[in-house]
């Protein structure tokens, strides 16, 4: 029904604005993050791919979760390169949202640059106990090197929009290695009396 609907003329204008989208971030972001994958014009196709493999004491997934924190799902993470986030803006972005995503990498690469230099805790800072949940923030007990503002509120906008991940950091990898199934085992399946 989309391809019918938007026929040949709206496919082609909303891949046009696609790559534009991601070119307008490339742009943005290419002072602060590397870009990978341009082509010989120095211009990307539908997705911009930021590398963050050069970063010493934050990773990738640091940076995706620390988007949370800005009110943004993380990009694909780690794909196709290890260490890095490949953006794809849709052609239905707007400019303003497109620039609150380019305002929030650009706040968060103060921020790494901020651990990478010494001026924030190596260990204990808002990328690596990202993301924040109302719950943390508003406990009695805040034991972090750094403001409780600071983790919830790290841009201007999010005082009147704030998303609040209601889950904080877990460690991906070992749930990834370690799955529990929570459905009961075959005996008990064969021992339940079938239901009407």
């Amino acid at each position: 029904m989309y391809i019918r609907m938007m026929g040949a003329k709206g496919l082609t204008d909303a891949t046009k604005l696609a790559i534009l989208n991601a070119n307008y971030i490339a742009h943005r972001l290419e002072k602060h993050f590397p870009v990978l994958y341009r082509g010989t014009h120095g211009f990307v196709a539908h997705e911009c791919i930021v590398d963050l493999r050069d970063f010493k004491l934050i990773t990738a997934e640091d940076v995706a979760k620390r988007l949370m924190d800005y009110g943004f799902h993380a990009p694909t993470l780690s794909w196709p390169v290890a260490g890095t986030l490949m953006i794809e803006p849709t052609e239905s972005e707007s400019k303003a949202e497109l620039d609150r995503f380019c305002d929030a990498m650009i706040a968060i690469h103060g921020e790494i640059a901020a651990v990478e230099n010494g001026k924030m805790h190596a260990t204990d800072n808002p990328l690596k106990n990202a993301p924040h949940t109302a719950r943390a923030v508003s406990s009695d007990q805040w034991t972090h090197a750094y403001l409780r503002e600071q983790a919830a509120y790290p841009a201007p906008w999010l005082r009147d929009f704030k998303f609040w991940p209601v889950v904080g950091r877990i460690d991906n990898v070992f749930g990834d290695r370690h799955l529990v199934c929570t459905c009961p085992s075959v005996e008990e399946l064969a021992t339940q009396q079938p239901t009407t």
